[in-house]
C-alpha cells in the first residue's frame, strides 16, 4: 500500500481500539498529510504532516506510536501553549514536549501489542525517554534541562542544531538525534486568532468526549485518567474564556432593545442608543466555598465574575457563602446591591466543614430558579458534589492552589483556576 493508506489504516486501527479511547477525538482535529519535503512527521498543533519517505521505513507499530505522539502535543496544547520556552531556546522546548509524551506512550503499551518505539536499524531508540520526567509538564522538564545545560557550562543555545532544534538532514529521511518528529512553531504560531480559538473547542470537546468514550469502553475505574489529564492539560486551559463560555450558552440571547436603560458603553462619546435586553435571562447564582485557602483566587474569580454578568443583565444574580450550610446570602441586581460592587463589596462569611450539598435546599426553601449555578471551591469536598441540581447548568469553578488541579466533579463541568 502506499503511504496515505498507511497512515489512513494505523489511525484507523488506533481509533478502534479501547487502549487509547481517551485520545480518538483527537486524531479527528485538522487535516492529516503525507508530504514529499518533510524528514520525519510535525504537527502545527491543529494538523498532522509525515514524511513520506519516513512512513515507508516504519513498522505499522512504529507508525501508530510516531501518530499517537504527534496527537498528544496537540491534546496537550504544546505548540501553543509553549511559544515563549520556543523563543527563549528552542532545541530545550523542543526536547521537554518529547520527553512528557514518550514515557505516556511506552506506559500506555508496554508490551508493544499495538504502538512500538521507534528504533534506528542499531536497535536504539529514535526518540527521547527518560524516566525522571514521567508525570511532569514541560515547563517542569525545561527548567531541569534547562539547570543541566548551565551546571555543564553550556551558555546560550549552541548546541549544533538547526533553529528548529534538528540535526542538519540530508534529505534523506535521516533522523534528528533529539526526537523522531519535528515541531512545526512557526505554523502554530501562525494561526489566525479566530482558528485558535476553534482549535481550542475542539480540543476541549474531544477531551470531554474521549473521557466519555474511556469510561464506556474500559469502565469507570479503567485507568489513570484524572491525573493525566489535571496534571498535563487543565493548567493549560484559559479558564476566563471557560467561565464566559458556560454563562453565554446557558443565557437566552439578549434579542430586544429597549431605551429604558441606554447603552451605558456609547454614552461617554454623548451617544445615547439603547441597550439589548433579553427577556429571558432571568436569575444567576455563585456559590462560594468559604474556606480560607481561595480568598485571594475568590476576588480574581468575582472580578471576572463582574465583568461577565454586566454584560448579560441577569434579573438577580444571588451570591452564597457556604460551609455545611449557606452562612450568607448576597443579591446583586437592579434594586439590589450593585453588580459592579461585585468584587469589592462581597463579604465572604462561614467556615468549618464543606459540605455543597446545602446549596440545592437552599435554592428551593428560597423559591430560587436560576438558569445557571457556579459552584467556586478548593475542590476538597470529599463525596459531596451537591446531589441533585434539578436540571439546572452547573459550572464547578476548582482553584488548584491546594491539589485542586486534579479534581473533577462527577457533574457539571470543571474549570480550574491557576495560582
Amino acid at each position: 500500500m502506499n503511504e496515505e493508506r498507511k497512515v489512513q489504516k494505523v489511525k484507523i486501527n488506533l481509533m478502534r481500539e479501547k487502549t487509547f479511547a481517551l485520545w480518538q477525538g483527537y486524531m479527528m482535529i485538522g487535516k492529516t498529510s503525507v508530504v514529499d519535503n518533510m524528514r520525519t512527521a510535525a504537527t502545527n498543533g491543529r494538523d498532522e504532516f509525515y514524511g513520506r519517505k519516513f512512513v515507508a521505513g516504519l513498522s505499522e507499530k512504529e507508525l501508530a506510536f510516531v501518530i499517537l505522539h504527534e496527537n498528544l502535543h496537540k491534546a496537550f496544547r504544546h505548540l501553543t501553549t509553549w511559544q515563549k520556552l520556543a523563543k527563549e531556546n528552542m532545541p530545550l522546548a523542543n526536547q521537554a514536549m518529547d520527553y512528557v509524551i514518550n514515557p505516556m506512550l511506552v506506559d500506555m503499551d508496554p508490551n508493544e501489542q499495538w504502538i512500538a518505539f521507534p528504533k534506528n536499524p542499531d536497535g536504539s531508540l529514535m526518540g527521547l525517554l527518560d524516566r525522571r520526567f514521567k508525570g511532569l509538564h514541560t515547563k517542569q522538564v525545561y527548567d531541569i534541562l534547562k539547570q543541566e545545560k548551565k551546571d555543564r557550562g553550556e551558555d546560550g543555545d549552541e548546541d549544533g542544531l538547526e533553529p528548529d532544534g534538528h540535526v542538519p538532514g540530508d534529505g534523506e529521511g535521516n533522523q534528528p538525534r533529539d526526537g523522531f518528529d519535528e515541531h512545526d512553531w512557526e505554523g502554530a504560531k501562525s494561526l489566525s486568532e479566530e482558528d485558535k480559538k476553534t482549535l481550542e473547542r475542539e480540543i476541549d470537546q474531544a477531551l470531554r468526549q474521549g473521557e466519555m468514550q474511556h469510561k464506556k469502553l474500559n469502565g469507570d475505574g479503567a485507568g489513570n485518567i484524572n491525573r493525566e489529564i489535571g496534571e498535563l492539560l487543565r493548567p493549560q486551559i484559559d479558564w476566563k474564556e471557560a467561565l464566559r463560555e458556560f454563562v453565554k450558552a446557558t443565557c437566552a440571547a439578549k434579542d430586544q432593545s429597549s431605551w429604558r436603560r441606554p447603552n451605558r458603553r456609547m454614552i461617554g462619546d454623548d451617544v445615547y442608543m439603547p441597550s439589548l435586553i433579553g427577556e429571558k435571562v432571568g436569575e444567576g447564582v455563585i456559590g462560594c466555598d468559604t474556606s480560607g485557602s481561595i480568598v485571594e483566587e475568590l476576588r480574581k474569580f468575582l472580578s471576572e465574575m463582574k465583568v461577565i454578568a454586566e454584560d448579560i443583565r441577569p434579573e438577580k444574580l444571588h451570591v452564597l457563602y457556604w460551609d455545611t450550610r449557606v452562612a450568607s446570602h448576597e443579591v446583586y441586581g437592579d434594586g439590589e446591591l450593585a453588580l459592579d460592587t461585585l468584587a469589592t463589596s462581597s463579604q465572604p462569611k462561614g467556615g468549618g466543614g464543606t459540605a455543597p450539598s446545602c446549596v440545592p435546599p437552599y435554592l428551593k426553601e428560597q423559591g430560587i430558579k436560576p438558569e445557571f449555578v457556579i459552584m467556586f471551591t478548593d475542590g476538597v469536598v470529599g463525596s459531596d458534589w451537591g446531589g441533585d441540581w434539578g436540571g439546572v447548568p452547573v459550572l464547578w469553578v476548582i482553584c488548584n492552589a491546594y491539589g485542586g488541579d486534579n479534581i473533577t466533579a462527577p457533574n457539571g463541568k470543571t474549570i480550574h483556576i491557576n495560582s
